[in-house]
């Protein structure tokens, strides 16, 4: 018997790294899983993103662990779109109780600075409110309560001293990510739906080169200070996040809202 059993989990940027991470630990906790990604390459994006293929793996990895899925393909950005795979996973699994807005992306493409901006905040802001606006209005329909996870950053909570306009963007849209689930959570509380969100540290991703920091820092020295972390690993594993996640949604949490849990191996606090 697991924590989650009978619940519906709509989870974002689910293909692979943390996205698939949690929707196969919120699946062995007994949940059934709607898994959105774009499974695309964006231009302002350095590094390879998922792919259909990606998505499929999760599938897979969802029904190994005994639980039903609904997989589909779009663009956080795209509010019609998300509210589209939303619908269509709700109509076979039936409805929602947990949401993890997990979708995001690092700068680092080739693309100007406009595009760096606009593509950054569109994907990991703009991206995270449609998640919520998509799934909020039909949780609050049934009277059931339930449970909203926000994927903030380590660089949600502190600054970095680098003018660069992804860079940016980036610790603008996860200090934004704070302020919604803030937000949300004064909103929702009369409705018995929590709202918190989780701020990691580096993460053994390909978003973060798979937790090798140094590449990173060669071209940016000005990160060396904010990617060090007080316990002396250079990176955590989608699994560590997954975990916390799997907590915060479930009855354990039950009056836990308007908080950020920091998975950071204490980045944070050792400034």
């Amino acid at each position: 018997m697991g924590k989650l059993d009978g619940k519906v989990a709509f989870i974002t940027g689910a293909a692979r790294g943390q996205g698939r991470s949690h929707a196969v630990r919120l699946a062995q906790e007994g949940a059934d899983i709607i898994a959105v990604d774009l499974c695309r390459q964006m231009k302002v994006v350095g590094y390879p993103m998922s792919t259909p293929e990606d998505l499929e793996q999760t599938v897979e990895e969802v029904e190994a662990a005994g639980r039903r899925i609904v997989a589909r393909q779009a663009d956080v950005r795209d509010y019609a779109a998300l509210q589209e795979a939303f619908d269509h996973g709700t109509a076979e699994l039936g409805p929602v109780g947990i949401v993890v807005a997990n979708a995001g992306i690092g700068p680092g493409g080739q693309a100007t600075d406009q595009e760096q901006w606009d593509d950054v905040i569109g994907v990991n802001l703009t991206g995270v409110w449609n998640t919520g606006r998509a799934a909020i209005p039909s949780m609050i329909d049934q009277g059931q309560g339930g449970a909203i996870v926000l994927t903030s950053s380590t660089g949600g909570l502190i600054g970095v001293g680098v003018d660069h306009a992804g860079v940016l963007g980036y610790t603008a849209a996860k200090h934004g990510v704070i302020g919604l689930m803030r937000s949300w959570a004064n909103y929702l509380a009369p409705h018995y739906i929590r709202v918190n969100s989780v701020a990691p540290t580096t993460v053994r991703t390909p978003m973060a080169n798979n937790g090798d920091v140094s590449l990173i820092i060669k071209h940016v020295p000005a990160f060396a200070g904010s990617l060090t972390n007080a316990i002396p690993v250079d990176a955590v594993d989608p699994i560590d996040v997954s975990n916390a996640i799997a907590w915060l949604v479930c009855d354990e949490a039950r009056y836990i809202t308007g908080t950020v849990v920091p998975v950071d191996a204490g980045n944070v606090n050792r400034r």
